[in-house]
């Protein structure tokens, strides 16, 4: 019977994405059709229906479409020029200067907006100009955007996050924004080591040096945007509020922040909220249908079938996360982030908890897979909108990615086999 359920879930979903039905459809149609093989189909509909509902109850879930807002917010009040300047003061002296720029800005962009795509454009659509003007290829430019606009998603606040802790049953959303930043910064260093040996081969120019007075303005304008990370997680370390409270006060704090700026007035704020409630709408159906996919996966007990099939093919942990390594690589080249963690959490991670691996270490790990997945053909987000805001064609791009995809890779094995990575901070800031 379980064979059946397994083969009708994952038949189904995949069959009807090959046909192009929406993903969160996708995901709630295979569910139904699993559970009929079990239930009858008023039994089955009344599973889904509850699972969708109850899947979209919790207090925590709040944090994702505030933290959505505060990033359009950010992106329309002029935070990307201003990160940018700011970005040059810390690597306008080195070598192919405005590469390393570039993902020092998505760092920072992506990490206050939590979003790579927001970041790629943002970031990518003012650099791209000004590197092409000082010589730089294009085509290069272009990979560095991509690959380092996903950074964010590591560094907090991450909506991707806070999808893990709720699937994995309450993991600490603070661990886990804690646990992002160092493997965040490792991604960003990853790329800018490329920038670094292809300047010295291009011979890359260095950027003017800026005068004492002219640095202190650009970090004098930066320093309010910056405010807001010290606000967030200063506040989520400190117990002054919780992550969910956190993107509340970072609404706020990024709207007066705009207003101040000039950039937003209220006349744009309808039409940002509607975006913002979009975005919201499509990750939080694709949350309650994937509760619906986790019941039925659970009711076939596929996750153990999945757990034992991994190790009886080895009782090495080193090998078992090397073969979920590479199940994730190869799942972020066909599926957007969100759905993946939704649907591989629950079938991974108590493998990994049986093997003794840290839910937090876990997560970024699982994350830090899926941040290469946005950046890879056929379906990666941050791929088509690097090439879009750039003039690049995909598949002139391809070749430059693939030696920053093996840093990454390498990047990603160090994360997985030295938690350390992960749990520095959460220990030493949290105790956890």
């Amino acid at each position: 019977m379980e064979w059946l359920v397994a083969l009708v879930l994952f038949g189904s979903f995949f069959t009807m994405l090959v046909l192009g039905v929406p993903i969160s459809f996708s995901i709630a149609i295979a569910s139904l059709l699993s559970i009929m093989v079990s239930l009858p189909f008023d039994a089955s509909l009344s599973v889904v229906s509850q699972k969708l509902a109850s899947g979209m109850d919790s207090f925590t879930l709040l944090a994702i479409p505030f933290f959505i807002l505060a990033g359009n917010i950010m992106n329309r009040g002029g935070l990307a020029l201003r990160l940018i300047e700011f970005s040059k003061l810390l690597a306008g002296r080195l070598p192919g200067s405005l590469g390393h720029v570039n993902v020092i800005a998505n760092m920072l962009f992506g990490s206050i907006s939590g979003s790579a795509v927001a970041a790629a454009a943002a970031v990518g659509g003012t650099m791209a100009p000004l590197q092409k003007k000082s010589g730089y290829d294009p085509v290069f430019s272009t990979a560095v955007n991509i690959t380092s606009s996903p950074a964010g998603l590591l560094i907090p606040p991450s909506n991707a996050l806070i999808v893990y802790s709720l699937i994995s049953g309450g993991t600490s959303i603070s661990a886990l924004f804690l646990g992002g930043y160092l493997p965040g910064l490792l991604m960003g260093a990853c790329v800018m080591l490329a920038v670094a040996i292809v300047a010295k081969k291009k011979n890359y120019p260095v950027s003017e040096k800026v005068s004492l007075g002219e640095a202190g303005k650009i970090t004098f304008r930066a320093l309010p945007s910056l405010g807001l990370i010290v606000v967030i997680m200063g506040g989520i370390i400190g117990g002054v509020f919780t992550a969910t409270e956190a993107s509340a006060i970072a609404v706020v704090y990024s709207l007066l922040l705009a207003l101040i700026y000039r950039e937003v007035s209220l006349r744009d704020m309808p039409n940002i909220i509607l975006g913002s409630v979009m975005t919201a709408a499509m990750i939080m159906l694709l949350i309650g249908a994937s509760m619906a996919m986790a019941w039925a996966m659970a009711n076939a007990d596929i996750p153990y079938a999945v757990s034992d099939a991994l190790l009886a093919l080895s009782d090495n942990p080193i090998i078992i996360l090397l073969i979920i390594n590479l199940i994730l690589l190869i799942v972020g080249i066909f599926m957007d982030m969100t759905p993946a963690l939704l649907i591989f959490t629950p079938i991974f991670l108590p493998i990994a908890l049986e093997l003794g691996v840290d839910p937090v270490h876990f997560g970024i790990i699982l994350t830090f897979n899926l941040c290469i997945g946005i950046c890879t053909p056929p379906v990666g987000s941050a791929l088509f909108v690097g090439c879009s805001v750039s003039g690049v064609k995909i598949d002139q791009v391809i070749k430059p990615l693939l030696p920053i995809f093996g840093l990454l890779i390498v990047a990603l094995l160090a994360v997985t086999f030295i938690p350390e990575i992960s749990l520095f901070l959460p220990s030493l800031l949290l105790g956890y």
